[in-house]
């Protein structure tokens, strides 16, 4: 089995040829039909990923993303009909991995299901790390092993594409790197989407990370130029 996915999508005939085409490609496939229900699945099961559409009966996806995000980091692919860059910025903004608009190819969605899967279990896997030292500068420790992050010495919770972008900066402090750059090397050369998606996860960084994001201590804007993590 290549991983477990919860579909949370309330127009059965979209869910069900979700589920197939997942399952003829080796997935495991569950299929729930509101909010509440696909929430409830989050907390008693264990999924891989989870394939959530936006307009949902009761508590819609943006909600459902945002409950997710406070009790795992497990991927999640947002799908729908809606075409505008602001419900996508939306979404990438509390905490979607990624985001189709239907219609999808039905072979597209298998791959980005595919790509965030295998980048979620290379991420937690339980073999034996490399040892690495960790990161400590002023108040923010980050923990390469443990993929965890302390600010003043409490915990802040990132995502996994949160975490690989800070630890991406950190590990090369002083240097600039464009939108462009940063959005290769964290989603991958094959990656569709938008670099404005660094924007969102860097804003978001900040929020956990930092006492005045107006004036960042460790992640610095250079106009038009990037970003650098100050050392």
């Amino acid at each position: 089995m290549n991983g477990k996915v919860l579909i949370v999508e309330d127009e059965k005939n979209i869910a069900e040829l979700e589920r197939d085409y997942l399952e003829a490609n080796g997935y495991e496939a569950q299929i729930v039909f509101d909010g509440s229900l696909g929430l409830m699945q989050v907390q008693e099961g264990d999924y891989d990923l989870v394939l959530l559409d936006l307009m949902l009966p009761g508590i819609d996806g943006f909600e459902v993303c945002r409950e997710i995000r406070k009790i795992s980091d497990i991927p999640i692919l947002l799908v729908s009909a809606k075409r505008e860059d602001i419900d996508k910025i939306r979404g990438l903004g509390i905490g979607a991995d990624d985001y189709i608009t239907k219609p999808f190819s039905p072979s597209e969605l298998v791959a980005r299901v595919g790509a965030h899967i295998s980048r979620y279990q290379r991420l937690t896997s339980k073999g034996v790390p490399e040892k690495q030292n960790d990161i400590l500068l002023g108040a923010l420790h980050i923990d390469k092993g443990a993929r965890r992050v302390y600010v003043q010495q409490e915990e802040v919770s990132l995502t996994n594409k949160e975490f690989d972008l800070l630890m991406f900066l950190a590990s090369n402090p002083n240097v600039v790197f464009s939108k462009e750059v940063l959005f290769d090397k964290i989603w991958g050369l094959n990656a569709i989407g938008e670099t404005s998606t660094v924007t969102v996860h860097i804003n978001r960084i900040r929020d956990k990370i930092e006492d005045d994001t107006t004036n960042p201590q460790y992640i610095e804007t250079v106009w038009g130029a990037g970003y650098r993590f100050k050392q």
